[in-house]
């Protein structure tokens, strides 16, 4: 006779092959009855699996917690009614799930990082930024811009997350191709922010333009992004907010770069970029600062090579590294020679293919420089060298119920 445990692994495994929709049905239930009292046990019913292997379950499809994910969009529902209402706050608790005001209001600053109140208040501060990756600045403090240049192919996350929120989109300018900043004057004066924020890439001519509109900050492309942050965060007084991201972030690296040294040590890491038909040393300020400052990880060397200079594939066996990250262009020519390297007898005689080291990267997050894209990076490079996923967190232990 099998166990009952055996049969339980058996329902669950089969759920996880052929009933991920079920998972994902799951989910969407959760979606519209966030304010309801839901248990661990009925949604495991649902699933027609025990409590503890729906909550294994749950977590490996989408890589966070039942709670977690209840309370993220309870969350999203929260902000939502403290930007766009003036209901009293025990009134958004009970909407978004929660009896308790006061526990609503300990949840949300521990998710989000400051008080209802003070959300609602920031959220009726209009800011509009120059730059997108200034968004990723400000996304930190729980600031989402009222304007902000988006774009689905050269700002998928931006435009992905926020497109709903940032009501007024403006057109990308340098170093993006097709475009004049003089063509977002106009749907700025239409906006009417309560302040700008832009990067020393605007010309004089430019950032006079912008002064009387609104009180105007122009960041140096030059600085750190934590000091590039903590600009921004005293300009609209949420120098508190940047302090304590900046400090998260440093927790974040200490932890990260202990697990690097167990898993990658003192092997060599090269990062390339595919351009065309050709083969580039690829680095820039966010991913450098991150693994070989931040993770303190070992760029691989051995010649006279300077950032996103062309190499060829013999010189890159000279340096024969233990890991490679590799970015490939997204146009038709780099796919082509992407698929034609892999086919190339030396390319398999790197020491990073054959032990299966070689990484994909793409432009997202690691062509931008934020304090947002910098951990996000950090999250990324632990996941694909060590397979620690970011939101490998403990779950948290409130019995089968998380009824709030």
């Amino acid at each position: 006779m099998r166990t009952e445990e055996e049969l339980n692994i058996d329902s669950a495994l089969d759920l996880d092959r052929s009933g991920r929709t079920s998972l994902v049905e799951i989910k969407e239930f959760i979606d519209c009855h966030y304010n309801e009292a839901l248990t661990i046990g009925q949604l495991a019913g649902m699933a027609n699996i025990c409590p503890k292997y729906f909550v294994d379950l749950f977590k490996k499809t989408f890589g966070q917690t039942t709670i977690d994910y209840l309370t993220h969009v309870r969350m999203n529902h929260a902000k939502r009614y403290l930007a766009e209402s003036d209901d009293r706050l025990r009134d958004i608790a009970q909407r978004v799930g929660y009896k308790d005001e006061f526990y609503f209001s300990r949840i949300f600053k521990k998710k989000v990082g400051i008080s209802p109140s003070e959300y609602a208040r920031n959220s009726r501060q209009l800011i509009a930024v120059c730059s997108s990756s200034i968004i990723g600045q400000l996304v930190v403090l729980n600031v989402i811009p009222a304007a902000a240049p988006l774009d689905a192919k050269w700002t998928p996350f931006y435009y992905n997350a926020y497109n709903s929120e940032i009501k007024s989109r403006l057109k990308l300018t340098s170093p993006y191709p097709d475009s004049r900043f003089e063509e977002n004057i106009e749907q700025l004066f239409r906006a009417k922010p309560d302040a700008i924020i832009g990067m020393d890439h605007l010309g004089q001519e430019e950032i006079a333009k912008l002064e009387p509109i609104a009180p105007t900050l122009i960041v140096p492309s030059q600085a750190g992004w934590r000091k590039q942050l903590e600009m921004i965060a005293t300009f609209l007084n949420k120098a508190e907010q940047a302090q304590s991201w900046i400090e998260q972030y440093e927790r974040k690296v200490v932890h990260a770069r202990s697990r690097m040294q167990q898993v990658v040590g003192n092997e060599r890491v090269a990062a390339l970029r595919i351009y065309g038909q050709s083969l580039y040393i690829y680095g820039n300020r966010g991913l450098e600062e991150v693994l070989y400052q931040d993770l303190q990880l070992h760029e691989a060397c051995g010649l006279d090579t300077m950032r996103n200079q062309q190499i060829t594939l013999d010189d890159l066996l000279q340096i024969n590294p233990e890991r490679i990250l590799i970015a490939v262009c997204p146009e038709a020519t780099s796919r082509r020679y992407w698929l034609a390297l892999l086919h190339f007898a030396k390319w398999h005689t790197l020491r990073a293919v054959a032990r299966g080291s070689v990484y994909m990267i793409s432009s997202d997050p690691w062509f931008e420089y934020s304090a947002l894209a910098v951990t996000r990076m950090l999250d990324e490079a632990l996941l694909l060298f060590t397979g620690d996923s970011p939101n490998g967190v403990l779950d948290k232990s409130h019995g089968e119920s998380f009824a709030m």
